[in-house]
């Protein structure tokens, strides 16, 4: 990855933090993180990658972020001054998820 490229993730994950807590209403005590975020080298798309806690309203959340995306999209069309825009695509991070069932895989070996 080139440095233009991480700087530009940087930049959209600050702005991207800022605006899903100032304008995102979420039910209390659901909470949504950051985990990873991801563009094309050519600047068209961004994948934003976000853990949800408590996973049980992950489902709430996703919905949450998928009916609100064009506002946040337009929010963060404000705040960047770059060309051209990439278009945000929200995906679920399931990291955390598969290093606990690998976990309990090596934990039944032993």
């Amino acid at each position: 990855m080139s440095t233009r490229i991480a700087k530009i993730n940087d930049l959209i994950r600050q702005n991207i933090n800022d605006i899903l807590t100032r304008e995102l209403s979420l039910k209390p005590g659901v909470f949504i993180t950051i985990a990873k975020v991801d563009t094309t080298p050519d600047l068209r798309y961004t994948r934003i990658f976000v853990s949800i806690f408590p996973e049980k309203e992950t489902a709430y959340a996703v919905k949450t972020l998928g009916k609100e995306l064009y506002r946040i999209q337009g929010a963060l069309n404000k705040k960047l001054h770059m060309k051209p825009l990439p278009k945000v695509e929200f995906k679920l991070d399931t990291t955390e998820q598969k290093a606990d069932e690998i976990e309990k895989l090596l934990k039944n070996l032993q």
